[in-house]
């Protein structure tokens, strides 16, 4: 048998480093075993799916040295590997579910399942679809459809007995049937969800080893199902448990940077960011941390896995990244440099904004310092130098980072419209919200233009100096945050958010 992985990210958001550690893990996988790794792409959703995000995300997990063997912009003999392009292929799966019953047609509208979620909750019973539409027979199914009502397609699910989920890590783990919702597999519009998907995708494409994150365990019964009601063998399933912070949270954004691009954005090596994740499931040698992929290849094992949940530790991150840079030779850390920040693209982005401000190229210095820092030291005096009080001045930093989520666009016309949409929702007007993004942004009451230096910086960075000053304010409870986020909600669309890897 040929090992075959995969790693198979939504192109929703930022490439999430729960993204690479995913895709790391499968990698070695496949290079300890002389196999295969394959990227495909999972976008089946059709609202928040982008090619640009696509696009972010396989240059991210390139810059890392992850590599594939077949994917969606190098091929190979199982493509395509991009959903949207499989549509065909997914239709003639669901006839077959159908004509053998194990699928049914549901035509109940978006108001009776909202209502339906709601008595369930009233009633204090686990969400899930009720089963109206299961007892519909052909005649009145038929009937519907020539009536032209809008149906879904949902996979019939047991009501009794137990589902054993084989895990590599975990062994079997029993999961009750009646916890189980009847999932939709095809949506109205006629597009998979992505369980029916994932699937037939990983059976076409000869996976054999499936390791994604361990929030998908949920979902392992239907898999496990769908398998079944197709007559196929299941790949080998290990789910992997969530990468960490140090309080055990599990890492998301709001605490720390979670995106790959940050990391790029700040000066860590790609070398030093794999290895650093690697560890999570490769020994040190001989109390030697510092390898390389092809060693963290050889000495790789599930076993190592912790299933507690691994930490990012970002203090041990910075003392790898450090050793690193200590060990290139004075060329190789030059030619970094350059690469990080002192290229072409980058400086030609800061000419036009600074040339105009300065009488002595020694000027650029001060001037253009925040541009090559990472996080910025700011205290509260300075953020309140405005007109705005405490409460204004917490709900601008939080809206804005809610608002720059949802840029598809990330340039200074449509930055200052996120901002100016910030100053709408808090009835004040742009100046008096533009002053204290100043010192967020640049660490000064006033810089070079907010807007062009936002886009230079990267959201990623500018989110992270964006939360930094919301915490020296004090930060935001889970209760502001929710309330916050619906008074922004008429003003900006849904923020774009990356989904872990399937």
């Amino acid at each position: 048998m040929i090992v075959r992985t995969r790693v198979a990210p939504s192109p929703t958001g930022d490439p999430h480093v729960g993204t690479a550690y995913v895709a790391l893990m499968n990698y070695l996988f496949a290079r300890k075993h002389g196999g295969k790794f394959v990227l495909r792409v999972e976008d089946t959703d059709r609202v928040r799916s982008h090619a640009e995000s696509e696009q972010v995300i396989l240059e991210a997990l390139r810059w890392l040295g992850v590599t594939w063997d077949e994917g969606p912009d190098i091929g190979g003999p199982h493509g395509p590997y991009r959903q949207s392009d499989r549509l065909d292929i997914y239709r003639s799966y669901v006839d077959v579910l159908l004509d053998q019953g194990h699928a049914f047609k549901c035509f109940c509208t978006p108001e009776r399942l909202e209502a339906m979620r709601r008595e369930q909750q009233r009633a204090g019973l686990p969400p899930g679809y009720d089963g109206h539409c299961l007892s519909l027979s052909e005649r009145e199914s038929e009937a519907n459809e020539a009536a032209g009502k809008h149906y879904t397609i949902r996979m019939k699910v047991p009501r009794e007995g137990v589902c054993l989920v084989p895990d590599m890590l975990r062994g079997n783990i029993a999961m009750e049937w009646r916890t189980v919702d009847m999932q939709v597999l095809v949506k109205s519009d006629g597009w998979p969800t992505y369980h029916l998907a994932n699937v037939v995708d990983d059976r076409l494409m000869e996976i054999t080893h499936v390791m994604r994150g361990e929030e998908w365990l949920p979902s392992a019964p239907k898999h496990v199902l769908l398998y079944e009601y197709f007559g196929w063998n299941m790949p080998a399933l290990a789910h992997l448990p969530l990468l960490r912070n140090a309080d055990r949270s599990k890492l998301s954004k709001r605490k720390n940077p979670t995106s790959i691009l940050f990391y790029k954005r700040m000066g860590y090596l790609p070398e030093a960011l794999t290895n650093f994740l690697g560890l999570l499931a490769v020994p040190p040698i001989d109390g030697e941390e510092k390898m390389d992929l092809a060693t963290m290849a050889q000495r790789f094992g599930l076993e190592h896995v912790n299933l507690g949940g691994p930490v990012f530790d970002a203090a041990k991150l910075d003392w790898l990244n450090g050793r690193y840079l200590r060990e290139l030779s004075v060329e190789q850390f030059c030619d970094r440099v350059r690469t990080w920040a002192l290229n072409e693209r980058y400086l030609r982005g800061i000419a036009p904004l600074a040339q105009t401000r300065i009488e002595r190229l020694s000027d650029l210095g001060p001037l253009c310092a925040f541009l090559f820092a990472g996080r910025l030291e700011v205290n509260a005096e300075q953020l309140r130098a405005g007109k705005l009080d405490d409460e204004a001045l917490r709900q601008a930093l939080f809206l804005a980072m809610t608002a720059f989520d949802a840029l598809p666009a990330w340039e200074p016309a449509a930055i200052e419209g996120a901002v100016r949409k910030v100053a709408d929702a808090l009835g004040k007007r742009l100046r008096e919200v533009v002053r204290p993004f100043y010192v967020a942004v640049t660490g000064r009451p006033a810089s070079l233009p907010l807007f062009e230096s936002i886009m230079l910086l990267g959201r990623d960075l500018v989110r992270e100096r964006l939360r930094v000053a919301l915490d020296v304010l004090g930060g935001a409870s889970a209760a502001e945050r929710e309330a916050w986020a619906k008074q922004i909600a008429p003003h900006v669309s849904a923020p774009a958010a990356a989904e872990a890897p399937a």
